[in-house]
């Protein structure tokens, strides 16, 4: 018995398959209306990459002022790391030495030297301490401007794009009758198999 229901059930959606081959392209084609888009590529293929970064990377094709500002941005965050670096590698480099002779003098067998050079280490170190503070201050500065200046450029990047989705979606109406049509042959479909004895 078991058999031959699923052998019906086979038969039909084989028949139903084969009726509907010819019909499903008109409802696919259906679904949607076509329509171009100043940004047209980045809607076109699979997705790559974050589609704000390639619908702002279309429009910056055909906009100088665009380019511009990019290529700001880019030169901006390049200086940043060279400006800081500098002062990053003498900073680190002197307080490398810090710890190095702090781990030096813990092996100093004699405690009355041990306590001598302990209090010219931090002696020194505190001198560079205070030198320094204006400029890390500075630089902390200048990295959270960096993450300003990101964030600001990824909001503009948004806004910028924000109009071209919403013609991608006003160019490309989704419409029911594909689905509605498909939902009742599903229907037509289950309706036959709940008659089948």
């Amino acid at each position: 018995m078991k058999k031959i229901i699923f052998s019906s059930i086979l038969a039909l959606s084989l028949i139903y398959c084969s009726e509907n081959k010819s019909e499903n392209k008109p409802i696919i084609k259906n679904a949607v209306d076509n329509a171009d888009s100043s940004v047209k590529s980045s809607f076109e293929s699979g997705r790559r990459e974050n589609m704000i970064h390639e619908i702002y990377n279309e429009l910056m094709k055909n906009d100088k002022n665009l380019q511009a500002l990019d290529d700001k941005i880019d030169n901006v965050d390049e200086e940043t790391e060279k400006v800081t670096s500098q002062y990053n590698d003498v900073i680190d480099k002197t307080e490398n030495y810090y710890t190095d002779a702090n781990a030096l003098t813990a092996a100093i067998s004699d405690t009355i030297l041990k306590q001598e050079i302990n209090k010219d280490i931090k002696a020194s170190s505190e001198k560079y301490q205070i030198k320094t503070k204006r400029i890390k201050d500075l630089i902390e500065e200048v990295s959270k401007n960096r993450v300003k200046l990101h964030d600001q450029y990824v909001i503009f990047q948004i806004k910028k794009t924000l109009p071209e989705i919403e013609k991608y979606q006003n160019a490309h109406p989704l419409k029911t009758d594909s689905l509605n049509n498909f939902i009742n042959k599903q229907n037509q479909l289950l309706n036959e198999l709940k008659n089948l004895k």
